[in-house]
């Protein structure tokens, strides 16, 4: 990042002492399970007034496929196994998702602020850590809480979208939280929550009402922090009623152009609304009109500012058996050896703006100078996942998830899977947003995909597969774009062509282009 002439307090230390010496599957079913598959799908919240996806393409899904994946993990929560709490949570799924879907914007505070006023204002409860950016930040939050989690903390974490059931996006301790507490939260804030509605021109939005659930959740447990990500911008953004402590702003880059702007110096103005008075802003590598436009922000809010780059960053990483090894440089001093058990240079730099911010938490480079123990540090990176990013789902041939749905994003993901993975032919399965840079995401691919498979997933939103496969075609060449419109239908093309070189040629199938098409084809090959 390039320097600019502003008055900065800047971020420095030294090593001393540590801040903390402590040394110290579920499984699916088969066949019967199924149906909970199909049903999984209603979890994802749908735009007011649009009709509901076309469930027989997840309820089309192969068998094939569920048989052979890897076994489910479970830091995506399934469907409750009560039948009674299930019928519960999906009442409550279908009251939100009657509500106007995130897609669908009045950029205000009004609703959420006077929510809050009623609710008794939870999210002044406990101090926090606040995250925007383009990509990057649910994995940067992730590493966030289990760094806090590490130094026992309790931790609340919010952040959207989710990959398969709504209750990811509220944990805490770590996990999903439970469903039954998430049914709880939704009827204790609901009545407040239509008082409010009644009181406006609109109502409060889905991801409105979700983030005072987050909040009065986390002021329930109580936590002691809170990790809390932006759903999108900043500066209006339903989350940006808290003050956080930390303010993290991970890569800018052109996203959302349609609400936010067409250059990341217009998109960071929006992004720097979160940067509140005294606090301190973490900041991963910018473009250099994003970097100018954070740091005035942070000169005016009389922030203390700690950039990637010059107060901290990635000293070394070398690629490892399921992930990566590194060095970083903390506001306190190096921490050698750390495993990361994610793909990917991008995957490191989050680490290391992941690290500064739960240093700059506990006031190590400005109010103390030492480093966080490093075997605390190395045990909490050790444990961090972050389902559909770079996931691997299934073996023989080898099947890759990528949440990657911005050109950004997908360059990353591309470089990742190269260094990681060396696969001997990669194939592509691609389910794209209408409203995203679709030729964009496709052209950052095309020099890994030997061929493509466009699909199309469930939702509304989907660019339709017909119209994203003449994109295809235009990038790739006829020849390497096949077309499947259904999703099980696309997986199961792909891996007939990664088989193609046989079992141990090292072929591959890399699923990307939004979140939503990661999501079901997670539940397509099996995986809670």
């Amino acid at each position: 990042m390039p320097a600019v002439s502003v008055p900065l307090r800047r971020l420095v230390g030294v090593s001393e002492r540590p801040l903390n010496d402590d040394n110290g599957d579920t499984g699916t079913g088969e066949d019967d399970r199924f149906a909970e598959i199909v049903d999984a799908e209603t979890d994802l919240p749908r735009t007011e007034g649009t009709p509901t996806p076309d469930l027989a393409v997840i309820e089309a899904g192969s068998r094939t496929l569920r048989a052979q994946s890897a076994p489910p993990r479970s830091d995506v929560p399934a469907r409750p196994a009560d039948p009674e709490v299930d019928r519960a949570l999906r009442e409550v799924e279908t009251e939100l998702a009657g509500r106007w879907g995130e897609t669908k914007l009045d950029p205000s505070l009004r609703r959420v602020e006077a929510l809050m006023d009623i609710l008794g204002q939870p999210q002044r409860a406990y101090p926090a850590i606040h995250i925007t950016g383009t990509n990057g930040k649910t994995s940067t939050a992730r590493m966030i809480e289990a760094l806090l989690s590490a130094f026992d903390l309790r931790t609340g974490r919010y952040t959207s979208p989710h990959v398969q059931s709504v209750t990811e996006r509220i944990s805490l301790d770590g996990a999903p939280i439970a469903a039954e507490r998430f049914i709880e939260t939704y009827r204790d804030i609901q009545p407040y929550v239509e008082m409010v509605d009644d009181r406006e021109e609109h109502r409060l939005s889905f991801f409105e009402v979700l983030t005072a659930m987050a909040y009065a959740a986390f002021a329930d447990a109580p936590v002691d922090v809170a990790v809390v990500e932006v759903g999108m911008g900043g500066t209006w953004d339903a989350t940006n009623v808290l003050d956080g402590n930390v303010a993290v702003v991970t890569p800018i880059s052109l996203d959302h152009t349609d609400r936010l702007g067409t250059t990341p110096g217009e998109i960071a103005e929006e992004k720097a609304g979160i940067v509140k008075p005294d606090a301190t802003v973490v900041l991963a590598q910018q473009p250099v009109d994003a970097a100018q436009v954070l740091l005035k922000r942070a000169v005016e809010k009389d922030a203390t500012v700690a950039r990637e780059g010059m107060e901290f960053g990635v000293v070394s990483r070398e690629v490892a058996v399921g992930g990566q090894l590194l060095t970083l440089r903390g506001l306190g001093g190096e921490y050698p050896g750390v495993f990361l058990p994610l793909y990917g240079a991008h995957q490191a730099h989050n680490a290391a703006v992941a690290l500064a911010a739960v240093e700059a938490f506990f006031g190590i480079g400005s109010q103390h100078a030492r480093t966080l123990d490093l075997d605390t540090v190395r045990r909490a990176f050790a444990t961090v996942t972050s389902p559909g990013r770079l996931e691997v789902v299934r073996r023989s041939p080898t099947v890759v998830l990528d949440a990657a749905h911005n050109p950004a994003g997908a360059a990353a993901a591309a470089e990742a899977v190269t260094e990681a993975f060396g696969f001997s032919r990669l194939i592509g399965v691609v389910g794209a947003s209408g409203d995203k840079d679709v030729r964009g995401l496709l052209e950052a691919f095309e020099p890994i995909f030997a061929e493509v498979v466009v699909t199309k997933n469930s939702t509304a939103r989907a660019m339709d597969a017909d119209a994203l496969a003449g994109i295809a075609v235009e990038v790739f060449g006829a020849d390497r774009v096949q077309v499947e419109p259904r999703l099980d239908d696309a997986l199961e093309a792909a891996i007939t062509l990664a088989e193609e070189e046989g079992e141990f040629a090292g072929a591959g199938v890399l699923v990307t282009g939004s979140v939503i098409t990661v999501g079901e084809a997670r539940l397509l090959l099996g995986r809670d």
